[in-house]
């Protein structure tokens, strides 16, 4: 049975509470928030603090917390024998070197707290300071899912990056649909059925073979009509994005 002690509250530590719970052999022995404010999202079962100092003993201190605390908390507890972890996409393996036993646990994913997911099927990232680390990090990661992978610090760094694209830049344009449809009285449920496809397209086919679109035609007579139905800021990321579309493929492209 592993043990343990899970540090911080948001949207990956509310997730990762729930799938820890889940797991016969681990056993979430403690959590650690400085607030009460999603402490209803928690089990009762789990009991909570809200200082440092008192953490229990565990196998694992898994920290899920902002970035920019994560070396900083890392460090509070630089003296326990267990092994600590971050869930950090872009923060190095080294902002954990304190620690006598450390290593990063990258779940890519996307979490919302009332989002329901089934963690057997996300990628998780793994790296560790020493062979004995990642062999508890291994098991403690394959408890959790069924896609265990081992990726260092640059390489992971990447596909954090590469996150952004595909899921932070991707919903901004469902956000910015939302409020043209919003802004000429249409209804943005029009739109969902079209934003389901393109997802189940780019699972199933490469996306460079599932983009369409005036851009990629060279349409600019519809380009230059549409940039110009927009504000400044719409107009730029229009203008921007089709050109970038357009680059990628050949005008004479049937």
């Amino acid at each position: 049975m592993i043990r343990v002690v899970l540090i911080g509250s948001g949207n990956v530590a509310v997730h990762l509470a729930k799938a820890l719970e889940k797991t016969e052999s681990i056993r979430l022995v403690q959590y650690f928030s400085r607030t009460d404010r999603n402490k209803h999202y928690f089990s009762e079962n789990i009991p909570h603090t809200k200082d440092m100092v008192s953490l229990v003993e565990a196998d694992v201190y898994l920290i899920a917390i902002r970035d920019e605390a994560i070396e900083e908390v890392a460090s509070q507890i630089s003296d326990r024998k267990g092994l600590v972890l971050h869930t950090s996409g872009s923060i190095s393996l080294k902002s954990l070197r304190s620690a006598k036993r450390y290593g990063v646990l990258y779940p890519v994913q996307t979490f919302s707290k009332d989002r329901e997911l089934d963690w057997k099927k996300i990628p998780l990232a793994l790296e560790a300071s020493s062979p004995d680390a990642m062999a508890l990090l291994r098991e403690l990661a394959s408890s959790l899912s069924d896609r265990v992978y081992e990726i260092d610090s640059v390489r992971r760094k990447k596909l954090h990056l590469s996150a952004v694209f595909a899921n932070n830049f991707s919903n901004h344009m469902f956000a910015l649909a939302e409020e043209l449809c919003q802004e000429n009285q249409l209804d943005f449920e029009l739109l969902k059925p079209l934003i389901s496809e393109t997802g189940k397209k780019v699972i199933s086919i490469p996306p460079e073979e599932a983009q369409t679109g005036p851009a990629r035609r060279h349409d600019y007579t519809v380009l230059e009509e549409q940039a110009n139905e927009l504000n400044r800021d719409k107009k730029v990321i229009y203008e921007m994005l089709s050109q970038s579309i357009s680059s990628r493929y050949p005008k004479n492209e049937t």
